[in-house]
């Protein structure tokens, strides 16, 4: 079942370890298939060296077992929601990687300083409240994804492809596993620029709008002409 995603999963998996975003098995990608109602997840604790597309495992969207010969990851709650809540959603990624669960754990939004993040981000990647105590005792994962939706309200979830879990770590997302890597890749490296900018200057302002209207513009939207296969 569903084998072409498990592929696609896997892979999307074994890239957050080849780029640093990872460590020992703290982060985990999914991919869902709308149609079916079905979502693929890394399985709980299986380290990355030993993931296979055979390994994943299959849940349906309240996270109950289908398929897979391993326990899915913890973290499937709170992909769900997610899933549920952003229609354009086809990926969800979450890791802790260094800058970004800096950020998270100082429950510090991380704002457009610079080009390099209004590339990908159009306006400050935000922060999800820390979670109540009554929200941790009782689905503590699905109450961190829906803390996230929370936070999205008059957000533009396919603008702005990411969040940070106070006191917790990033997760992000895309149309598709592998696009929502490439986009946790680019939290966790405007991540690290927003630090050693704070570090230089802690009264820098952001980036004006004008100026994060036309990075962001350049590479998504109608009018986008950076890269290939743009109308020109």
């Amino acid at each position: 079942m569903l084998e072409a995603l498990k592929v696609i999963v896997c892979e999307a998996n074994l890239a957050l370890a080849r780029h640093g975003l990872v460590t020992l098995t703290w982060g985990n990608v999914s991919g869902i298939d709308r149609a079916r109602g079905l979502l693929v997840i890394k399985p709980s604790g299986v380290p990355y060296d030993a993931l296979t597309p055979e390994a994943m495992t299959v849940t349906d969207l309240d996270g109950k077992w289908v398929e897979g010969p391993c326990a899915p990851s913890s973290d499937t709650p709170t992909h769900a929601v997610l899933y549920q809540a952003f229609p354009n959603v086809g990926g969800v990624v979450h890791t802790h990687s260094v800058y970004a669960t800096a950020f998270a754990q100082a429950a510090r939004e991380i704002p457009c300083l610079g080009t390099t993040h209004a590339d990908h981000f159009h306006g400050a990647v935000p922060v999800a409240r820390i979670p109540a105590s009554a929200e941790v005792c009782d689905q503590y994962e699905r109450h961190i994804g829906l803390l996230i939706v929370e936070r999205f309200r008059g957000l533009d979830p396919d603008a702005v492809p990411g969040v940070l879990a106070a006191g917790h770590g990033p997760f992000v997302w895309g149309p598709d596993p592998l696009k929502a890597v490439e986009n946790a890749v680019a939290l966790e490296a405007v991540a690290q620029r927003a630090a050693a900018t704070f570090a230089l200057r802690p009264d820098i302002a952001p980036l004006p709008g004008y100026l994060l209207d036309k990075h962001y513009g350049r590479k998504h939207g109608p009018g986008a002409y950076y890269g290939q296969g743009n109308d020109r």
